[in-house]
């Protein structure tokens, strides 16, 4: 499916090689200021442009607002915006037809789709596909924005190379001043050498991101299935690469004794909340009103360099594949932005749900 939400809904469409990628915003209340400047302020933080072996090329998106908006200012009928693929080679894919690369998409959409998918740049399945995610995430930021609410993340992990310095989340925001949005300026300079060291080998390298959402409301959610947290994970793990979902303090609460893993109830400044946060803001699926966190894993790029083994599908022969495109070292940081954005249209979807964010009045 490439429908997402259910009162803020969004449609993506498009592929890698296509003309454009784009996506079609619905539910968005009318009166919402927002001006190209709010889209080309997230697309840019996605390009990492002072790290050259993460985007050589580094030019601007080209995108276009076709409706929903005019004179900077949302109408209330749906947002359509396009991103144009300008910079594709892809005759460097012709030797990848019917010839899957190893942990790619390619081999599930041949047994899905047949000879009918575009495995040019990865196609449907390409990481250049969450541009249009965060145009939509531009989009759910404004309406956050009305709450109060901000999301930001950093990477906590990347070829192997941990962050160990204790953050905030000021911190958070400031790393995003660096040349990745890493706390820990020892570990950055470790993960930068990481992805020289990968694009010399030609490898590739996985890690993890850390998203933090500030100033949520308490109530958003639903009991069983449509719990905030289980929409935060079917948000996460539909984007590239992606293969785990850990909910606040995750795995290691698995490994402590329910007198250590429970946060204690307290009262701040006359109101209930917690006095630690392992839980990540939510309990029984439901905000509590204290920081939503979360961290995701991403696994290395498929596409490397290095000799792999594979089978020419048109022949049903081993065929070993050595790749000669132009490729991502790692997907973690465009990842990220991609990862706020899908926070975002969680959190803004269920702000509608709650009657928090209204679709009857002018936004804003």
């Amino acid at each position: 499916m490439s429908f997402f939400g259910r009162e803020l809904r969004i449609a993506t469409f498009g592929e890698s090689h296509g003309r454009a990628i784009g996506v079609v915003i619905d539910g968005v209340p009318a009166g919402l200021e927002l001006g190209e400047e709010d889209i080309r302020r997230e697309l840019d933080r996605r390009m990492f442009c002072n790290i050259p072996v993460l985007n050589p090329r580094c030019e601007p998106e080209e995108f276009e607002i076709l409706s929903g908006v005019k004179n900077g200012k949302t109408q209330g009928t749906p947002i359509a915006v396009v991103i144009w693929n300008r910079r594709v080679i892809s005759s460097y894919y012709d030797e990848l037809w019917k010839r899957p690369r190893p942990g790619h998409a390619d081999l599930a959409y041949y047994l899905k789709y047949g000879d009918n998918y575009d495995h040019r740049g990865g196609g449907r399945a390409s990481g250049r596909t969450t541009a249009a995610l965060v145009v939509a995430g531009a989009v759910a930021k404004k309406l956050l924005a009305i709450l109060g609410v901000e999301v930001v993340g950093h990477i906590v992990e990347l070829g192997g190379v941990q962050i160990s310095k204790e953050y905030s989340v000021d911190d958070i925001k400031a790393a995003w001043s660096k040349p990745m949005p890493v706390v820990d300026d020892q570990a950055l300079k470790a993960m930068l050498d990481e992805i020289v060291k990968a694009v010399r080998e030609g490898d590739s390298i996985g890690g993890a991101a850390e998203v933090w959402a500030v100033n949520v409301p308490p109530g958003l959610g639903e009991p069983v299935f449509d719990k905030i947290k289980a929409d935060l994970a079917k948000a996460a793990m539909s984007i590239p690469s992606a293969v785990a979902f850990e909910m606040g303090a995750g795995v290691r609460l698995a490994r402590m004794r329910g007198s250590e893993a429970n946060d204690p109830i307290v009262l701040k400044d006359g109101r209930v909340g917690l006095a630690t946060n392992k839980a990540g803001g939510v309990l029984g699926g439901i905000t509590v009103g204290e920081p939503v966190w979360f961290r995701v894993y991403f696994k290395p790029t498929p596409s490397v360099r290095k000799p792999q083994r594979t089978v020419d599908l048109s022949r049903m022969e081993p065929y070993t594949l050595e790749f000669k495109g132009r490729y991502d070292v790692t997907t973690v940081p465009k990842a990220l932005v991609a990862l706020e954005a899908m926070t975002a249209l969680v959190l803004a979807d269920h702000a509608l749900r709650a009657g928090l964010i209204r679709r009857d009045r002018p936004a804003g």
